[in-house]
């Protein structure tokens, strides 16, 4: 009965709910409930078939079975009541969304409306607006029109009066130039007559000193060819005789130079030689490897010429000593590296390029990605053994363009990391991987002698202990100190002032006067 009271509280709150949502959720939750009820009902049912027996089960199937038609009912009403539910919702909906629409239709229609009387309004504003700076402006031209009439005859009077005025004083003007102009041109008469007399008489007093001059010159000019003559003949010889001595020493110096590019020529095709045994070419690589081993590790930090390799007879050119698992120094792996220079191959490779054909380019490279692959694999045959060496070995190109020409080939370079287990080095790089290496040894060093840095720390912790501990002391011997001092500051003062509490102090007016007197008295008797 409580079920059932529950039930119909449920469909009564329901017809409160508009929400389809809080509908579904109202739903879930009662058939939650309805779950939980019937798994009661089970159990109960089956406790009391247990306790009571068989004799009252028909009564108690009549109950499940009324039980069940109630439940029935129940869903069905709850159905329909959803189904109601959801219609006045729809209603709702379509109610509100008619109301909103006509609700913007008005404000959309009272806008408009408001928009054409604004406009109206305006429209009438600048109407009369215009027609009043209209009426403004034919005023103001009317009283400009009647000012320029006014000036303009006030100005014809006063430029007839200043044109009269302008044509007397020109007249007397050119009057005055006249007479000026003709006393002027017979003293300019004068003394151009004056000034050609001169002139006649200085041009013949100047042809003369010209011709004495040219005779002059003529008679420089001769004695100064000879003398140019001979100096230049002198000058020329010395000058000849220096320029075939300079040439003579160039020549010499010329003949030295062809012999010392014979002999580099000579060195040249020694080197070629070198370069083209694969024996001696290896030698190159080997010696570049070691110079730069020896500028950045230490002696004992790699080994030179070493089998790394059990059962190889093969010896790594070079090894670096790398710690192993184990603190002692005698345990280390090996991590070799191998020098190698495919002059051969990449000569072909620049021939190609130079050709610039592209088959050959392929072919060229072709052929050399096939002779690294070849020495990376003899690396990895004959030097490593892990766990007694490292699992890569490092290539070393003693040249930085064969370098640069196999590492843009990232396929190459990727083969040969996880295939050959390879890394490929030029001088640059592997000076570089030297150089971690050996920040990794001195770390490492440092490292083992933290231990020995652990102890004197502990020594020194002892050390301030024990002086922590005289501290102590010196501070009670010092506080016993200040204390007898406040004693003595304290109760020896204390006593002193009670001696002395009965004596009287005289004024300091007094005390000054008697003061005075004496200095004055010492000073009479001083005079006497």
């Amino acid at each position: 009965m409580l079920y059932v009271f529950f039930l119909l509280f449920l469909q009564n709150k329901l017809r409160w709910i508009n929400s389809p949502l809080k509908i579904k959720e109202m739903m879930e939750s009662i058939l939650l409930i309805i779950i939980c009820v019937l798994l009661l009902i089970a159990i109960i049912l089956i406790i009391v078939l247990r306790s009571k027996g068989s004799k009252e089960l028909p009564q108690l199937q009549i109950k499940v079975a009324e039980l069940q038609s109630s439940l029935a009912k129940i869903e069905t009403n709850l159905k329909e009541d959803f189904r109601i539910n959801r219609e006045e919702n729809a209603t709702i909906a379509k109610d509100n969304r008619i109301e909103l629409n006509n609700t913007l239709k008005n404000i959309t229609e009272q806008s408009q409306n408001a928009l054409k009387d604004v406009n109206k309004t305006l429209d009438e504003k600048m109407g009369a607006m215009i027609t009043k700076i209209d009426v403004n402006n034919k005023t103001n031209r009317d009283e400009l029109t009647k000012n320029i009439l006014d000036f303009s005859g006030a100005n014809i009077l006063q430029l007839e009066k200043i044109n009269n005025q302008a044509k007397e004083d020109t007249r007397l003007i050119r009057e005055a130039l006249l007479t000026s102009f003709k006393g002027f041109q017979d003293t300019f008469d004068n003394n151009i007559k004056s000034f050609n007399d001169l002139q006649r008489e200085k041009f013949g007093q100047m042809d003369t000193k010209q011709n004495e001059l040219v005779k002059n010159t003529e008679t420089k000019l001769e004695s100064i060819r000879v003398t140019v003559a001979e100096k230049l003949e002198k000058t020329l010889s010395e000058r000849l005789g220096q320029s075939f001595e300079t040439v003579g020493k160039q020549l010499i110096e010329v003949q030295k130079g062809l012999g010392e590019m014979q002999t580099i020529a000579t060195d040249v095709g020694g080197l070629k030689k070198v370069l083209s045994n694969v024996k001696l070419r290896g030698g190159v690589g080997e010696v570049q490897l070691a110079l730069l081993l020896e500028q950045i590790l230490a002696p004992n930090q790699y080994d030179e010429n070493v089998r790394t390799k059990k059962g190889s007879a093969e010896p790594v050119e070079f090894a670096i000593k790398l710690p192993g698992r184990n603190e002692d120094e005698s345990s280390f792996v090996y991590l070799p590296i191998d020098a190698k220079f495919p002059k051969d191959t990449y000569e072909h490779l620049l021939a190609a390029y130079e050709s610039a054909i592209p088959d050959d380019i392929e072919t060229a490279t072709k052929n050399l990605e096939n002779t690294i692959k070849k020495m990376a694999k003899d690396i990895r045959d004959k030097y490593l053994d892990p766990p007694n060496t490292t699992d890569f070995a490092i290539m070393f190109l003693p040249f930085e363009s064969i370098y640069a020409e196999v590492i843009r080939r990232s396929s190459l370079i990727d083969q040969l990391r996880t295939e050959f287990k390879i890394t490929v080095a030029g001088p640059t790089t592997l000076m570089a991987i030297l150089n971690s290496l050996q920040m990794g040894f001195r770390t490492l060093a440092l490292q083992k002698r933290s231990s020995e840095v652990w102890k004197v720390l502990g020594s020194v912790k002892k050390e301030f202990e024990v002086f922590g501990g005289l501290l102590e002391k010196a501070q009670k011997n010092i506080q016993t100190g200040l204390g007898q001092l406040d004693d003595v500051v304290g109760t020896r003062t204390r006593a002193i002032q009670r001696q002395l509490r009965n004596v009287e102090t005289l004024p300091a007016v007094e005390t000054q006067i008697e003061l005075s007197k004496v200095i004055i008295d010492k000073t009479d008797a001083d005079e006497a």
